[in-house]
């Protein structure tokens, strides 16, 4: 670990000010931290934000409204959002071990770094890390990485589980400057990796995680999330999927797909979803939908099985959540 200098932000403006001189914003630390100890992160000045008011969950009939501070296990076991928003509630329960949950916070949850080896591993080549070096997962170790997104650049997976459902519900994220706040959809925060493989989100030098927002609808209490991983302790997805359905009289009004493990961003799919409206609920549907839930897909040497596996992700999460009451 590199030196660093630490500050406790006391107040929004102090935060802010600090962060507009280069500072990193820190809360729960369970990323950054792991990241500074690898030497990966190096940081001249880290920001402790704990003491910031960004801890409230409101939920009135425009929606659900999440402080950024608001602890991972704090979110998952609110009855309120485990009635009207479960597939919330289930991406964070099966996010991580129940240490991780207690202080790992929402912002930072988002704000993840990949996870792939190449990546932490500062004696390897990593186009995230520097820019022009290489990305030697292409012809690697690939078997935990994206069929969906990648380029020539990067192939690692984003390993939000959240993140996965945010974008299938839409929501937002409020990000604060001393310029004001600045309204960012979840699914335009995250930047596919493309030639900048460096530049992973939206958010502005300065700019502070201060909120995310989940707008209300028919399709949020009929939701759910599934997650496929090698072992069924803390383990990172090797494909999720995030599903909400609005099903009235049998027919399907709305669907919202998206998909984790399996791309380089949390992953939205609307030819599944738009096989899906329109259609009565039925067992051969699902498995007739899901067969876009791989569209565009690219697999590398050790990570074709991904194509097949996010399909039948897709498919038996339609069919978990169509029969839910």
């Amino acid at each position: 670990m590199f030196p660093f200098a630490f500050t406790q932000a006391a107040d929004e403006r102090s935060a802010l000010a600090a962060g507009e001189r280069g500072g990193r914003y820190i809360a729960g630390g369970t990323t950054l931290v792991d990241l500074m100890r690898e030497t990966v992160e190096r940081p001249a000045t880290v920001i402790d934000i704990n003491a910031l008011p960004y801890r409230d969950i409101k939920l009135d009939p425009r929606g659900l409204r999440v402080g950024a501070l608001v602890r991972m296990t704090d979110l998952a076991k609110d009855p309120r959002v485990r009635t009207q928003y479960p597939v919330i509630a289930e991406a964070l329960e099966l996010s991580a071990s129940a240490q991780l949950r207690n202080m790992a916070s929402i912002g930072g949850n988002i704000m993840q770094r990949p996870r792939c080896l190449y990546f932490r591993d500062v004696t390897s080549a990593c186009n995230r890390r520097q820019p022009g070096s290489g990305c030697p997962a292409i012809g690697g170790e690939n078997r935990g990485h994206a069929v969906l997104g990648a380029s020539d650049q990067c192939v690692a997976t984003h390993p939000s589980d959240l993140a996965v459902a945010l974008v299938a519900l839409d929501a937002v994220v409020i990000a604060r400057s001393r310029g004001g706040d600045r309204r960012i959809p979840v699914a335009r925060f995250f930047r596919e990796p493309g030639n900048t493989p460096d530049q992973e989100h939206d958010l502005r030098p300065g700019e502070l995680i201060v909120a995310v927002e989940v707008p209300s609808g028919p399709h949020t209490a009929r939701s759910g999330y599934l997650k496929v991983r090698d072992r069924q302790s803390y383990e990172f997805a090797l494909s999720s999927a995030a599903v909400a359905l609005d099903i009235q009289g049998g027919i399907i009004r709305g669907a919202r797909v998206a998909v984790g493990g399996t791309a380089t961003v949390p992953w939205r799919l609307p030819e599944v979803e738009r096989a899906l409206v329109g259609h009565t609920a039925a067992r051969q549907l699902w498995g007739d939908a899901a067969q876009h839930a791989a569209s565009g897909a690219r697999p590398l040497s050790r990570n074709g099985f991904k194509i097949e596996l996010v399909k039948r992700t897709v498919a038996r999460q339609l069919a978990t959540v169509a029969t839910l009451p």
